[in-house]
């Protein structure tokens, strides 16, 4: 299987309402790698490898997010897989 990799910067209401832990149950359920984390500038940063299929399949979950947020956009940047990542996790 050829794996694939992306980072997205979701902005919109992202922080402060579940959306980093439902991200990790969207990465379970699509059984992609990587790791998600809240920005600065209060956008949320996303890092996912997998398979082709499962990677867009996490994207469509993150275009609606949780019920209390409001995705506005999703930002995404096509790179190389890095293999580093043996599971999903929430960074700070």
């Amino acid at each position: 299987m050829r794996l694939i990799a992306r980072k997205f910067f979701v902005s919109g209401l992202v922080q402060g309402v579940g959306f980093r832990f439902f991200t990790q149950r969207a990465a379970a359920r699509h059984q992609v790698l990587g790791y998600v984390k809240n920005l600065a500038d209060g956008r949320v940063e996303a890092y996912v490898e997998g398979s082709e299929v499962s990677v867009k399949a996490f994207h469509e979950e993150l275009l609606v997010g949780p019920n209390f947020s409001r995705v506005e956009e999703v930002e995404e940047i096509v790179l190389d897989p890095s293999g580093e990542f043996a599971a999903f996790i929430i960074g700070k």
